[in-house]
C-alpha cells in the first residue's frame, strides 16, 4: 500500500471514535495494554484530566481505507511536559535560550501512564509505517517543534526508526516470576534472593505486621464504591502532601469502577479494623501482567509503602500465577525489592535541523551512559547469581 491509499482523519476526542474500531486495532498488537483501551482514554477525557484545559489537546491521528479504520494513535498537542515521564525539560530550556518556541509539541502517549505498550495501533506493518509518516507530516504542516512517541512497543520502535526518528531509552524496574516453574509462594521467591536482601525484606515486612497492619485484596466488582472513595482520598492526600496537585480526579476513578473494574486490584491496608492506606494495581489478566499505578495513605507506618506497593503486589502475583509486575517509572530503590532493570523506548523527531542534530548527539551519549548504568544495576541484582541468570 502507498500513502495515497489511506485517508487521514484527525479527531479531537477519543469519544468521537467507536470503541469497537479502536479496540479492534488494539487486538492486532503483539503486546497489549489495558491502558490503550478506548474506555481508559475516554475516561481521561470525560473526566477532564486529559483535555485542552489541562494542556492535553487531543488530535488523535487515524488512517482509513474506505470505512475501515486501519491505523490510529493517541496524539496530543502539548504546551508543557508534565505527566509524561520521559523528560525533555532541558530541550525546552535550550529552545528558550535560543529564542525559539519548544511548545506546542506533538506527543503520542497515554496521559499520566508510563506503561510500555503499543502506541501505533495498526492492522499491519504497512499501515503502521504510513501512520508514522502521517505524524511526521502533521508536525511539519502545523510547524510544531517536535514529535515524541513515549513507551512504545518494539514494533512501534522499529517503524519509527525506519522513518528516521531518533530512539531514546530509559529504565524501569519490573519483577518477573520464575519461568517455567512459577514461584510456589512468597517464601519460595525469597529463597532465590541473596541472604542480606532476603533479611532486609523480612525485616521491613515484620515492621508493618508489628505495627498492627493487615491487608485485604479486592479486585473487579469486589471493589465497592466505598473502597474506591477511600482510595481516592488516600491518593489525593498523598499528592498534596508532596506539594503537587493530583493528575487524576474522582470522576476518572468512578469511570474505572464502572467501565474497567476487571482491570484493577485494590490492596487495602487496615489497622484496628479501619483502612489507613491503599495501593491500586492495574491488571492484564490475559497476559498475566500487573502494573503498579497509584498509592496513598492517611497514616504513617514505617515501611508501609514498600509492603502495600511491592510485597503485597508480588505476593498476589505469585498466588494468581501472574508472570510480571511492572513497578512504574524510575525508582532505583525498587532494585532492592527484586524489581530488576528493564529498558523502555521512546522515539523523537525535531523540526529544527540544528536542534535535531544536537539531540541525536545528546541521545547517543545518554544511551552510552544508560547502558553502563544498566550494567551496574544488573551487577547489583538482589537475586542469587543462578536465579538472576535464569531470568535472562
Amino acid at each position: 500500500m502507498t500513502q495515497s491509499d489511506y485517508v487521514t482523519r484527525v479527531f479531537h476526542s477519543p469519544l468521537d471514535l467507536k470503541a469497537s474500531d479502536w479496540d479492534g486495532l488494539l487486538a492486532h498488537s503483539n503486546t497489549r495494554s489495558p491502558f490503550m483501551r478506548h474506555a481508559y482514554l475516554a475516561a481521561l477525557h470525560r473526566s477532564d484530566c486529559a483535555s485542552a484545559h489541562t494542556g492535553w489537546q487531543a488530535q488523535f491521528m487515524t488512517l482509513w481505507r474506505g470505512t475501515t479504520l486501519v491505523a490510529a494513535c493517541p496524539l496530543y498537542l502539548k504546551n508543557h511536559s508534565h505527566g509524561e515521564y520521559v523528560f525533555d525539560w532541558a530541550w525546552a530550556r535550550a529552545y528558550a535560550e535560543h529564542g525559539l518556541d519548544y511548545y506546542p509539541k506533538a506527543l503520542v502517549a497515554v496521559p499520566f501512564t508510563p506503561v510500555p505498550g503499543p502506541r501505533l495501533l495498526a492492522c499491519d506493518d504497512a499501515a503502521r509505517a504510513a501512520l508514522v509518516q502521517a505524524l511526521l507530516r502533521h508536525m511539519r504542516q502545523e510547524h510544531l517543534s517536535s514529535l515524541h512517541l513515549l513507551f512504545v512497543s518494539p514494533e512501534d520502535a522499529l517503524a519509527c526508526s525506519a522513518a528516521g526518528m531518533a530512539l531514546r531509552t530509559t529504565v524501569q524496574f519490573h519483577w518477573h516470576n520464575r519461568h517455567p516453574q512459577l514461584y510456589a509462594d512468597f517464601d519460595d521467591f525469597l529463597g532465590q534472593l541473596q541472604q542480606e536482601k532476603r533479611k532486609k525484606i523480612r525485616q521491613e515486612r515484620r515492621k508493618v505486621t508489628e505495627a498492627g497492619v493487615c491487608f485485604r485484596h479486592l479486585s473487579g466488582a469486589d471493589i465497592g464504591p466505598e473502597h474506591w472513595a477511600f482510595f481516592v482520598r488516600c491518593y489525593q492526600q498523598t499528592y498534596l502532601e508532596h506539594g503537587n496537585a493530583p493528575y487524576l480526579n474522582p470522576t476518572f476513578f468512578e469511570a474505572m469502577r464502572t467501565d474497567m473494574a476487571e482491570h484493577w486490584l485494590l490492596i487495602l491496608a487496615e489497622r484496628g479494623g479501619q483502612p489507613i492506606a491503599a495501593s491500586l494495581i492495574g491488571l492484564d489478566r490475559t497476559a498475566g501482567v500487573a502494573y503498579g499505578r497509584y498509592w496513598g495513605a492517611i497514616e504513617r507506618v514505617d515501611c508501609l509503602h514498600f509492603e502495600a506497593c511491592y510485597y503485597q503486589a508480588i505476593e498476589w502475583c505469585i498466588a494468581n500465577g501472574f508472570v510480571r509486575f511492572e513497578g512504574g517509572a524510575q525508582g532505583e530503590h525498587k532494585l532492592a525489592r527484586a524489581l530488576l532493570p528493564v529498558t523502555t523506548t521512546s522515539a523523537h523527531a525535531l523540526l529544527h535541523p540544528g536542534f535535531e542534530q544536537a539531540v541525536r548527539h545528546y541521545l547517543a551519549r545518554e544511551g552510552e551512559g544508560l547502558a553502563d548504568y544498566v550494567t551496574d544495576l544488573e551487577q547489583r541484582s538482589p537475586l542469587k547469581p543462578s536465579a538472576h541468570q535464569a531470568l535472562l
